[in-house]
């Protein structure tokens, strides 16, 4: 799809930041974080990573960010040891030059980005562009190399600790086996893809003690037999909902669909869209409440790294509860047993079903964010304006968790209880984040 004009916060938060001779007002610019965090969110996007794997490139890369801001002020506290498995991360060294810490915190987020991304080098570009901004906005030289040399000692710990969290173990472990059984998921239309990340709920967590911590309740047995039964109302739930979809209705689903890779098919051509997925649109709303917020720089980062920890952590919860409940898509039941027509108003995605993903990841977000800008911050979400959808309000962030939750449903991808337990599952995940990690030193 063609791009449409970005909304203007997208426009001003990414065009390139022009230095203007003072380099404090070019490193110090909260605008160019988000702008930086989208550089990678636009890689991300054009090289099709599922959205935990997203999820992961992003969390590295803003711990990073956070902890050059840490280091420069004392009213952050380092994650080192609030995150357990974390090292401590290296001191600056300003006993021959100062240390630029804003510019240290965009060129280590750079870095790690440009490290866990591919095609290789796909952030030095802007990672070169970063630095030689900040000399022709007049850094000193000697500031200048010392806040690279800070920078890339706490990328470079930061690597070494992600290699810790069993994610290269995953890549070669066994495939899914899908089970032609009653209930269980099997792949969808169009592109009956294989299992996406079976093995996802075995990454090491940045805060939960397990990828089973918080009970998640057993969904209700799929009985398509007695139309009586729990599971028959809320799989017609599903039909019914989407047979009827109002233009309301249908904005919401658009809105928060989140596909990163959709399958589109006409006729004998099939031909893929992109968009972000559910972290990366999150990622655009913590920089969109940032500058309603009007955050400082490093108010900006650390809103971001909490935020990024969140849904690093509630997709390893949901996707343990995913791959241990093994549910069928309301699509495969629905074309089984009542109509082999029916289609979802938005494609269903290759996993299965309990519990939904996007509901869990956003509760969480909506969590952290709330105790970062507060309850009450509200502001125009412009994220899907560059994919030709039509901007929405925000009126707190936990309303737009739950409207995000029910756009599953509206979208005929998820049914209710898969959307209302995830939300009870990503606001725990949430809630422990906000108790166990404090950044703000007061």
């Amino acid at each position: 799809m063609k791009q449409i004009v970005f909304a203007a916060f997208v426009a001003v938060s990414l065009i390139a930041c022009k230095p203007k001779g003072d380099y404090k007002a070019y490193t110090n610019d909260p605008f160019l974080y988000s702008k930086t965090v989208k550089k990678l969110n636009n890689v991300v996007l054009e090289n099709n990573f599922p959205p935990m794997i997203a999820a992961r490139n992003y969390v590295y890369a803003n711990i990073a960010a956070y902890e050059c801001v840490a280091a420069g002020d004392k009213n952050y506290r380092s994650m080192s040891g609030q995150i357990k498995h974390m090292p401590a991360m290296p001191k600056p060294d300003t006993s021959k030059a100062p240390v630029d810490f804003s510019l240290a915190a965009l060129l280590a987020f750079t870095k790690v980005g440009n490290a866990v991304t591919f095609p290789e080098g796909s952030m030095m570009e802007y990672y070169n562009e970063l630095k030689n901004n900040a000399d022709s906005a007049g850094m000193p030289s000697d500031m200048l190399e010392n806040t690279i040399a800070f920078s890339d000692s706490i990328a470079a710990a930061v690597l070494r600790w992600s290699k810790g969290d069993n994610y290269a173990q995953t890549r070669g472990a066994e495939k899914f086996t899908v089970r032609e059984e009653n209930g269980r998921w099997v792949p969808t239309p169009p592109m009956y893809a294989t299992a996406v990340e079976p093995h996802w709920g075995k990454i090491r967590p940045m805060v939960l003690d397990s990828s089973s911590q918080f009970e998640i309740p057993r969904p209700p047995v799929v009985d398509v037999v007695n139309k009586n039964s729990v599971y028959y109302k809320y799989m017609m739930e599903v039909k019914n909902v989407g047979d009827s979809l109002t233009e309301e209705q249908k904005h919401i689903a658009d809105f928060w669909d989140d596909n990163p890779f959709k399958m589109n098919v006409s006729g004998h051509v099939m031909f893929a869209t992109k968009k972000f997925s559910p972290p990366g649109h999150w990622l655009n709303i913590v920089g969109i409440a940032a500058k309603a917020a009007k955050a400082d720089f490093n108010s900006t980062v650390g809103a971001y790294a909490l935020t990024s920890i969140a849904f690093f952590d509630a997709f390893i919860r949901g996707w343990e509860e995913k791959y241990k409940s093994n549910y069928v898509r309301p699509e495969t039941a629905i074309n089984k047993h009542v109509s082999q027509e029916w289609r979802p108003y938005i494609q269903t995605p290759p996993f299965p079903s309990y519990v939904s993903g996007h509901a869990t990841n956003s509760a969480a977000a909506a969590e952290t964010m709330t105790s970062w800008f507060g309850e009450n911050l509200s502001f125009t979400d412009t994220s899907l304006l560059e994919f030709g959808i039509a901007n929405r309000e925000i009126k707190s962030f936990r309303a737009a968790a739950a409207e995000a939750a029910m756009s599953r449903l509206y979208g005929g991808i998820h049914y209710r209880f898969d959307n209302d337990e995830g939300l009870k599952a990503g606001k725990q995940v949430g809630e422990l984040i906000v108790q166990r990690i404090k950044l703000r030193a007061n």
